[in-house]
């Protein structure tokens, strides 16, 4: 059975000490207060600016260790998924044309 108050620690990349980790991409080292996992970190701010490009559309996601015929699948959504975008876009700057 798993102890509930199991703590987790990491070596910090910068001082190399032991610090206490939650396993979050915000976690600082105790004694130096550098990120803990930067790599995590850096990820996160990627996927969230990406998001933000997106403009908040949620596509389906698509991941490289995805089978053959699931990515083709998940292809063929996601290209509904933009057309669908698409003709929504073309409608409102066709509302917008007519009522200027």
């Amino acid at each position: 059975m798993a102890d509930k108050n199991f703590i987790s620690t990491k070596k910090c990349p910068a001082c190399q000490q032991w610090s206490h980790w939650q396993q979050q991409a915000t976690d600082r080292c105790e004694h130096c207060g550098a990120l803990l996992d930067p790599r995590t970190h850096e990820e996160t701010r990627q996927r969230a600016a990406t998001e933000h490009l997106r403009g908040g559309i949620q596509l389906v996601e698509i991941y490289p260790e995805d089978g053959g015929m699931v990515r083709f699948f998940k292809t063929i959504v996601r290209g509904g998924q933009l057309l669908f975008v698409a003709i929504l876009g073309f409608i409102v700057w066709l509302v917008t044309a007519l009522a200027a």
